[in-house]
């Protein structure tokens, strides 16, 4: 009798289970940086620096990547953490994003499994004052089949279409009246600061320096006038980064310094657009899906997406002129979105109940007029004549078409051309990763499974060395002390703010609880990393002072 063959070992695959977890420790990268000569050197840590880090160290490059802050501080932890085509964007006739953007979609859902989850999306059709009332029904069907014939097909499921009663199954909290039904289509979601982190940590495992908390002074320049590297000011120290290429994917601090010659005029128009979006306590929506609702004399639409135990509601899409270091939702953008919300549910939704908040700026590329709304998410990347690469504009879901296209025009000035990996390669966790089996497991197993896939036995390796560490480091919230110290020895985390705004999201699922979890976590960093006590307390400080700043914006008081 014959059998099908089994499954041939892949190598590739196969090194990505390490018994041991990769371990990240800032000095040895500080010191890789001062005395290597890079191929590539890429300034920025946000998803689209991270993607191309990756991409570069696959193709055999020697590469660094440097964030003056931490990974993935800016736009890429504030989000809407979809992962999707877009149907406005086949409202603004721009099908072909669509189309290429489902495919990349797809990658992602391959590559990232750990993170990346299939996304509900609900539309309920009003008779009057909705998205779109029932008179337009049949016209909306049409636009969710061209996006499932776009491409939405890939997911596996196609749009479908619901009675009132089965819209209220998924949000029972949407008022009846005027009710007539609705429409589902699947896309995707991720905790985009994770995905990020798995990007750097993923080009670390192939060779890659990676290092934040590191600020770029000024790139430097051979005598032919020919971009040579970087001057970098990390842990009170300047180092001098010698590399053939440099890449800006800065995002939109392009705006205010584009790594030019001074003087020079900024090849490319960035344009940022503020988004905003609140938490607010599940039990008080009780939705289970993403659920778009209309805003009331607006002529566009929001949605409110189920988190763990927290419903994000966003968003908001506005030009932004402000310091992009100091990006806060305030009293009007949250009345705005309470406003919709209380339009739309049976709920009386109040600022009070709003447990974090989040805000950032899309890198739009445009001339100021018209709403940034409508302006099309594409990116350019522009080579000058000195050699400088930089990249911006996009979104999340085509970052990884975006660094490819990158790394291609750093090839052309290395002058070897070499292929792109991406479109197949895993991100580390992801490889062998079954997310239905873990997530049917439940517990302390399916939550490690979602944030660290295959390497989630880690994590519960330190628990089991020390079994104190299993222990909520903040009240209300699934994430353990263990996650924190693996943060600190794996994730290079070094401060308070890392751990409890990005390793894990509590600031926007529990803000003031991640405050009076401040002190905890710093209790760790000292012992993981040896800091100074009066260091430490001033982390501590400063990650309470912002809390503080950040509610004080959003409720519209006085600090």
């Amino acid at each position: 009798m014959k059998f099908f063959p089994s499954r041939k070992p892949n190598k590739t695959r196969s090194e990505m289970y390490g018994a041991e977890p990769l371990r990240l420790q800032r000095p040895e990268q500080l010191d890789r940086l001062e005395s290597e000569t890079y191929d590539i050197l890429i300034v920025g840590g946000g998803v689209t620096g991270a993607y191309a880090a990756l991409d570069a160290s696959l193709r055999g490059y020697r590469v660094a990547l440097i964030e003056k802050s931490d990974f993935a501080s800016g736009t890429s932890s504030k989000s809407s953490k979809m992962v999707h085509g877009g149907l406005r964007y086949i409202e603004q006739g721009n099908l072909g994003l669509v189309r290429h953007s489902l495919l990349e979609r797809q990658r992602m859902r391959r590559n990232a499994r750990h993170l990346v989850q299939r996304l509900p999306f609900l539309f309920p059709v009003l008779d009057k004052n909705g998205v779109f009332d029932k008179r337009m029904s049949s016209a909306f069907e049409s636009l969710l089949w061209t996006y499932d014939l776009a491409g939405g097909w890939r997911e596996g499921i196609l749009h479908q279409k619901l009675t009132p009663a089965e819209v209220l199954s998924h949000c029972p909290t949407l008022k009846e009246e005027q009710l007539s039904g609705g429409f589902m289509y699947f896309d995707a979601r991720v905790d985009d600061a994770r995905l990020t982190l798995a990007l750097v940590r993923t080009a670390a495992f192939h060779g890659a320096t990676v290092t934040n908390h590191a600020e770029v002074i000024e790139t430097t320049r051979d005598q032919h006038g020919k971009v040579n590297g970087a001057i970098v000011y990390a842990d009170a120290r300047e180092i001098q980064v010698k590399a053939r290429v440099v890449i800006m994917a800065t995002g939109v601090w392009l705006r205010d310094w584009n790594g030019l010659k001074k003087g020079e005029a900024s090849p490319l128009n960035i344009r940022p657009a503020k988004g905003v979006h609140v938490a607010i306590p599940w039990m008080k929506i009780r939705n289970d899906c993403t659920v778009t609702i209309p805003v009331a004399g607006r002529s566009r639409r929001a949605t409110i997406t189920r988190w763990g135990n927290v419903s994000y509601l966003g968003t908001t899409d506005e030009d932004y002129q402000g310091d992009l270091n100091d990006v806060h939702c305030n009293r009007t953008e949250l009345d705005f979105l309470l406003e919709g919300a209380n339009s739309a549910l049976k709920t009386d939704l109040r600022p009070e109940d709003v447990v974090g908040s989040i805000a950032g700026c899309r890198p739009l590329v445009g001339v100021a007029g018209g709403k940034t709304v409508e302006m099309k998410r594409n990116h350019e990347i522009r080579v000058s004549a000195d050699g400088l690469i930089t990249i911006v504009g996009g979104k999340l879901t085509t970052s990884r078409h975006m660094a490819e296209e990158t790394i291609d025009a750093a090839s052309k000035i290395l002058g070897r051309k070499k292929a792109c990996s991406t479109k197949t390669a895993y991100l580390l966790g992801a490889a062998g990763y079954d997310p239905q089996a873990i997530l049917a497991s439940g517990g302390l197993s399916a939550h490690l499974g979602e944030r660290y896939g295959t390497e989630a036995h880690f994590v519960s390796d330190i628990i089991q060395a020390d079994p104190s560490l299993m222990k909520p480091i903040v009240a209300g919230l699934p994430y353990t002390e263990a996650e924190v110290v693996y943060a600190v020895r794996h994730e290079l985390a070094s401060t308070v703010d890392d751990v409890l705004s990005r390793r894990i999201r509590a600031r926007l699922m529990a803000r003031d609880a991640s405050a009076a979890a401040a002190e905890r976590v710093g209790e760790i960093l000292q012992q993981e990393l040896r800091l100074h006590p009066e260091h430490v307390a001033k982390q501590v400080a400063s990650y309470q002072a912002a809390i503080k700043h950040e509610k004080s914006m959003l409720m519209g008081t006085s600090e």
